[in-house]
């Protein structure tokens, strides 16, 4: 996953294509309501099985369904599948499928036809994510978790099973990602390799127009099973320079951003994260927790056996060192919670600061530490170089200078943002900043991260502890969701104890709004659903 993205509406015009929905007016009118808003990351693909990025994430949501989907407190709701059981040895989903689904209308179904979603058609998108061939990003969802033959199965029309090769609890959140979305293999056919130009889903909106770089356009779908969305449509722009995108949503051309910048935070926010009187009446700000946690990583395996890095106190002193809320308040205008536990974020229900209390900061316990490890001799450190991108450069200052007020020479490596990352996966960088975000909302999909027997991702950090791994391997098959949040906390506080990181802040969304929208949720996996808006009217 990546970082949060700005999300920004424009004003550009598209051409005579878009002539006749350019124009926002209160339903019913005979003027068309179009939702803006801007990716300054084009959209690279509309094919579920890439939808990495958030750019791409956000655009496939508004055009797909999965089976089960999450409510804005993430709980699980049924989607395409109306309920679902679990066999007795756990390892058997089966799932009912609603009959009253109907794909968008498309070529691939015959002029001006459709056709509705049936069984086979979740066994052929769920067989496609593992296809070699497909090459999808997504394929780990899958792999060395469901059976190796006929994992999944079509019973009649309306019955779908999923086979596991062993009890896997965090299955059903699993499911309710992006790359899990249900497609039918007439399009990819039909379309063959321009598939990700031409989507064909199920949800609210469908595909209108894309002119590549200058913008793309959703349509609502009217033939949708749910709630039909209350907008005619989506125009989606790709304003590369934010603080262009900025002063459209100003000007009141469009309708939506996401995110905070350095360039105009300071204009809008108070440092405790509330607006700024002056921009109460023009403009909403929506927040709420972010399932994301941000770190400084360490590569264990990398760092020489004699370096300080080595020793536990000494990792748990760069710990205690960090003033997380002059952090959050000087350089994320208050948005986002100290990491004062462990990984496991804020909006999941195995955090828990009571439970499990990590790292406030105590310069004079960091010095304390230091001393008893045996590095009361300062000036004999070693320089630690902490590794980063552009986007992160202030707050990597920031960190090293509270490492240097204990006396610890820091040097910051200003990295390429894809360099950095190939150096983490390589296992080339040793101390690097970093931030994981939920694939799903379960604490499997942050403990995953220091599981020993993964890989780089996402075990950036080569972190290996037998009883960890073992609280792992059984939290993954537990059924009762009490014993396995235990168990999450427990690996939870293996973490603090053992420190394979700095845990930094946990983070929050921060949606802006014009004051004619209303309905919008924020949710901890920060998706924009704009099939819940509730009000559209003329400016």
């Amino acid at each position: 996953m990546q970082h949060k993205i700005y999300a920004i509406a424009f004003s550009l015009s598209l051409g005579a294509a878009f002539s006749a929905c350019t124009e926002r007016g209160v339903k019913g009118d005979g003027i068309s309501q179009i939702f803006h808003y801007n990716q300054p990351n084009v959209i690279t693909s509309l094919d579920p099985a890439f939808a990495k990025t958030q750019n791409n994430l956000w655009a496939v949501d508004h055009l797909y369904n999965q089976l089960v989907d999450l409510d804005d407190s993430l709980n699980l709701i049924p989607e395409v599948a109306v309920q679902w059981t679990l066999s007795e040895d756990a390892k058997i989903y089966r799932f009912k499928l609603r009959e009253d689904i109907l794909f968008h209308k498309s070529p691939c179904f015959g002029p001006d036809s459709t056709r509705y979603l049936v069984a086979s058609d979740v066994v052929y998108s769920f067989s496609r994510l593992l296809d070699p061939a497909v090459h999808s990003p997504g394929s780990w969802i899958f792999r060395d978790i469901v059976a190796e033959k006929e994992p999944f199965r079509a019973i009649a029309t309306d019955g779908f099973e999923l086979h596991l090769r062993k009890p896997y609890s965090p299955l059903l959140k699993l499911l309710t990602m992006q790359y899990c979305s249900i497609l039918p293999h007439e399009a990819v056919s039909h379309y063959k390799g321009d598939f990700a130009y031409n989507p064909v889903g199920t949800n609210g909106f469908r595909l209108k127009k894309w002119l590549g770089r200058k913008g793309l356009f959703l349509e609502r779908h009217e033939a949708y099973y749910g709630t039909s969305p209350i907008v005619d449509g989506i125009r989606i722009s790709f304003i590369e320079d934010r603080s262009t995108a900025y002063l459209e949503f100003l000007n009141g051309s469009i309708d939506f951003f996401s995110g905070i910048h350095a360039g105009f935070a300071h204009q809008l926010l108070h440092r405790n994260g509330t607006l700024k009187t002056e921009y109460s009446g023009q403009m909403k700000l929506l927040k709420g927790d972010f399932l994301n946690t941000e770190y400084i990583g360490f590569n264990l395996e990398l760092v020489p056996k004699d370096h300080p890095l080595q020793n536990r106190a000494f990792r748990q002193a760069l710990n205690y060192a960090i003033d997380r809320e002059k952090l959050i308040r000087h350089l994320r205008f208050g948005l986002g919670t100290p990491a004062t536990s462990g990984f496991i974020p804020k909006g999941l229900p195995g955090f828990d600061p009571a439970r499990n209390p990590g790292y406030e900061y105590n310069p004079a316990k960091a010095k304390q530490l230091l001393d008893q490890a045996g590095f009361r001799d300062r000036s004999s450190l070693p320089i630690l170089t902490l590794s980063t991108n552009k986007d992160y450069v202030d707050m990597a200052t920031f960190i090293g200078k509270q490492w240097e007020e204990l006396g610890i020479p820091v040097a910051i490596d200003l990295v390429e943002t894809a360099s950095l990352r190939e150096q983490m996966r390589a296992g080339t960088v040793m101390t690097f900043r970093a931030s994981w975000i939920a694939d799903y909302p379960d604490e499997e999909s942050f403990l995953t991260v220091f599981y020993g027997k993964n890989p780089a991702p996402p075990n950036y950090t080569r972190f290996r502890n037998e009883n960890y791994d073992f609280c792992y391997e059984s939290a993954i098959q537990e059924r009762d969701e009490g014993t396995r949040r235990k168990l999450y906390q427990k690996m939870d506080s293996i973490l603090i104890a053992e420190a394979p990181v700095v845990f930094l802040f946990y983070d929050q969304t921060a949606w802006f709004t014009q004051p004619w929208v209303s309905g919008l949720q924020v949710n901890a996996l920060n998706l924009l659903r704009l099939n819940e808006l509730t009000g559209h009217p003329a400016k």
